[in-house]
């Protein structure tokens, strides 16, 4: 066992969440030691995968999930809001040459929905009336004509019966992200400015001495165990950030659990059918089925070729990560998260009735899920790949006794030194948001004094609202757009 000099901060899993973070601290204190410990044989290879997620820039221009109610737009606006500082962030570092060309990680693929029941039909409507009252979702459009629907997704309409009623809303400003490359390009930089990053090392334990963490790892390769201390831990570690929370012993994660999803999609990259569709749909979920499974077909583009997926597919899966372990789930259990388990499983019976419902669907019963999308699909075409684990958060509630919570969850240590994220989408796609919020949280006399013009610099909007300054919106959309290669 090696024990090394302590060292500032150590960031834990290889991902987005770890690289925008280390980013901004390397930009407030250069000065700081940064160790970025990741357990697999590169970067970026679980939820930030490129084909363990749709890609989508989650900013609410089409996902149903963040404006349940059509006359309330207070979560699409956050979205929105919080996204637009990712577009400020990437803008700026495009900018500065840190990212080199925009396109090989963002490309615009307008955002759209569409529905074909009446009552979502009128939903739609109403919700299209809300929005395109705010800055930030102006240029939405809303269409049931079906030639209009056909010049915006030729996929969507042919083949589909005549008599069949249906809308739809689109937002040229709505783009696909490999988070992949973004992840790479971002933690390239932070090594190159100095940052060490450990491969094939998994963390085995935390204990808080000396006013330091000790972050015990397994160097996978080698099979040595090496300590590190360190000032500051950041746990990014997806799926397995509570194991290593609960085994920090923090009081703050006591209470919470991860109720694992897997999921499956159906992928074609044949030229003719990807050059008729790109854009991203989203459509109404089923009943009882989580946020992350609406069904869409998106355009992807990955490494500059294109593609097309349509899903997800839910699957059970005990493993907390794509590659992690069959004893995930069993091992994550403790006395205080039993409790808020068993009360989100009785609370939740449509939930599961949906999850077995998903399990039970035939290879013909999946492809005729996307049929429902796109009539012509020929079966020759496409393929089924595995997307990668998602990880619910389920967290003690005093008055339901537990609950399933969607989104993400920043659990931090009450003096700071330590702070996890838990949950899923949006996730990577409001990266910078969730990240400031962790600066604040644990550095909160830094955050509000010193750090403020080197964050301005990256996020010129920092601390204002879009969506109260129409011109500043603009303004801002317009330069983002321009930097990366935006439609809007």
């Amino acid at each position: 066992m090696s024990s090394e000099a302590p060292v500032d901060v150590v960031l834990i899993g290889g991902g987005i969440m770890s690289a925008t973070l280390g980013t901004f601290l390397k930009r407030v204190r250069p000065d700081w030691s940064i160790v970025v410990v990741e357990r697999l044989g590169d970067v970026a290879q679980e939820s930030s995968n490129p084909w363990n997620n749709a890609g989508t820039g989650h900013s609410a221009l089409c996902e149903l999930n963040y404006m349940p109610h059509p006359d309330n737009p207070a979560k699409a606006l956050q979205i929105n809001e919080q996204f637009q500082q990712s577009r400020q962030f990437w803008a700026t570092l495009v900018e500065e040459g840190a990212l080199g060309e925009a396109s090989s990680f963002i490309s615009p693929a307008p955002h759209m929905t569409f529905v074909r029941k009446a009552s979502d039909i009128e939903y739609l409507r109403m919700r299209y009336e809300t929005l395109r009252k705010h800055p930030l979702f102006e240029e939405i459009e809303f269409s049931e004509d079906r030639a209009e629907i056909s010049d915006w997704a030729p996929l969507l309409m042919r083949g589909r019966n005549p008599r069949e009623t249906f809308a739809a809303t689109r937002s040229i400003a709505g783009t696909d992200v490999n988070f992949g490359t973004l992840t790479r390009k971002l933690i390239s930089n932070l090594v190159d400015a100095g940052a060490e990053l450990r491969l094939n090392t998994e963390v085995r334990a935390l204990k808080k001495r000396d006013g330091l963490w000790r972050v015990t790892a397994r160097q996978l390769v080698e099979q040595r165990t090496q300590t590190i201390d360190a000032r500051f831990v950041f746990v990014g570690a997806g799926g397995w950030a509570l194991k290593v929370l609960q085994a920090a012993g923090i009081p703050e994660a006591k209470g919470f659990g991860t109720f694992p999803i897997s999921g499956q999609f159906y992928k074609t990259s044949n030229p003719e059918v990807v050059a008729k569709h790109g854009v991203k749909v989203y459509s109404q979920a089923e009943a009882g089925a989580p946020p992350m499974s609406v069904p869409h077909l998106d355009k992807r583009v990955v490494d500059g070729e294109a593609s097309l997926l349509f899903g997800p597919y839910a699957g059970a899966d005990p493993k907390f990560l794509k590659n992690g372990s069959f004893l995930d789930l069993p091992s994550g259990l403790r006395a205080g998260n039993i409790g808020p388990y068993l009360k989100v499983a009785a609370d939740n019976l449509v939930l599961l009735k949906y999850l077995i419902s998903q399990l039970m669907l035939t290879k013909a019963g999946k492809f005729a899920e996307l049929q429902k999308f796109m009539p012509t699909a020929n079966p020759k075409d496409w393929e089924l790949i595995t997307a990668g684990q998602r990880a619910q958060v389920i967290k003690k509630d005093p008055a339901k006794g537990g609950v399933l919570q969607f989104g993400t969850e920043v659990v931090a240590h009450g003096d700071g030194t330590i702070v996890g994220l838990l949950g899923a989408s949006p996730g990577a796609s409001t990266a910078v948001s969730i990240m400031l919020d962790v600066l604040s949280t644990c550095f909160p006399k830094e955050y509000a004094g010193e750090w403020q013009p080197a964050l301005r610099e990256l996020i010129p909007t920092l601390g204002k609202t879009l969506d109260d300054n129409p011109e500043l919106a603009r303004s801002t959309m317009s330069r983002t757009a321009k930097t990366l290669g935006l439609l809007r």
